[in-house]
């Protein structure tokens, strides 16, 4: 049964499919202790769904298997950009003098959406074969379970120093999503750790949010201040987000286990590429409609208008120049204060650098 379902899942698209128990993960103390540190931020929710997401019968009553599945968003690279990272600059990025940077999982279709549409024909799937009695619920980055520890007890990859899932053959450029399910299932072997004597990623991060090798601290996480933080940046944290609107690679990019990730085929007709270099100043000129339209069917709507112009206000800050002026100037005057207060920052910082005043070039 195990190998239907995952042939199927194989089917279906997903470039992993493993299994596991439903039992509670060996890591849930070190995530209660992160809780009780405050290293979640404001993302209450975390902390108040914690009983569930230790564990999983409470989400599922006699859950006895879960089905861990990866899917890779790896873009097309040359050898030597995969090794070091980077993405390859595309045809009309030398027209944007001022580009902003967004994370690679957000230049698609919603994930969420689309990996959905395959998790509900494949929880049929599971219940089919099951018979009547059984009973699944699937996820994806969405529900109260601890997927990264589920994951690793399930063989598909380890947790890297950077607190993120490594595949071994799929690098880090992967989505996760689980199925909980009554049915019982022979687990897979969990992945032993593989990071050996390497700090790549504990350099690579801008904020210095990995405190120490497999701690994270949220509140200094880029990820964190451009999507989940929904009021002000803090100003000393603000420079150090360079041109980043949407989400940080850094510390998965610097990982070496990247060499061995291929193309995600079923990410690949979703990509959005004039998400790779956006034009900052044309962001910064978005209406609420706007801001819909552009982003429609993408994660990056979930910053709604307001913080994703803060993050634009911030990059424009850190590497604008006079041009950016005369918009940063209208963006003072936004109704929204959280814009405003940004805007203001970053003509100060551009002025600072040496830039006539907005007022002049406006």
């Amino acid at each position: 049964m195990k190998e239907r379902l995952r042939q199927r899942a194989l089917e279906l698209g997903f470039d992993d499919c493993r299994f596991t128990t439903a039992e509670p993960p060996a890591s849930a103390p070190q995530f209660q202790n992160w809780l009780s540190q405050g290293r979640h931020g404001e993302m209450a929710y975390l902390e108040r769904n914690a009983a569930k997401r230790i564990t999983p019968q409470v989400v599922l009553p006699e859950a006895r298997s879960v089905i861990c599945l990866a899917v890779s968003y790896e873009p097309v690279q040359s050898p030597e950009s995969r090794v070091h990272g980077h993405k390859p600059p595309t045809h009309h990025a030398s027209r944007i003098t001022q580009p902003g940077l967004i994370a690679r999982y957000a230049r698609h279709t919603d994930y969420h959406e689309v990996l959905g549409e395959r998790l509900k024909s494949l929880t049929s799937f599971i219940n089919e074969l099951g018979g009547a009695e059984t009973r699944s619920l699937w996820y994806v980055d969405t529900g109260p379970v601890l997927e990264r520890d589920l994951a690793q007890r399930a063989g598909v990859g380890f947790i890297g120093k950077h607190t993120n899932l490594i595949s071994r053959k799929l690098g880090n450029w992967i989505f996760l999503a689980e199925i909980l399910t009554t049915l019982e299932l022979e687990p897979d072997v969990p992945e032993k750790n593989h990071c050996g004597s390497c700090t790549r990623c504990i350099t690579a991060c801008p904020t210095r949010a990995i405190t120490a090798p497999f701690q994270l601290d949220a509140r200094r996480c880029i990820s964190y201040l451009t999507i989940e933080l929904k009021g002000s940046i803090p100003v000393e944290l603000r420079p150090l987000l360079g041109n980043r609107i949407y989400g940080c690679d850094d510390c998965l990019a610097a990982c070496p286990w990247n060499r061995f990730a291929h193309e995600g085929s079923l990410m690949k007709p979703h990509a959005r590429s004039d998400l790779a270099t956006p034009d900052l100043i044309e962001l910064l000129k978005l209406d609420a409609a706007g801001f819909k339209q552009k982003f429609a069917g993408t994660p990056m709507l979930r910053t709604k208008r307001r913080g994703l112009l803060r993050n634009v206000c911030v990059a424009l800050g850190n590497g604008g120049d006079e041009t950016a002026l005369s918009a940063l100037g209208d963006a003072c005057e936004d109704s929204e204060v959280l814009i405003a207060e940004h805007a203001r920052w970053a003509v100060e910082r551009i002025e600072s650098r040496g830039a006539p005043s907005s007022e002049s070039v406006r």
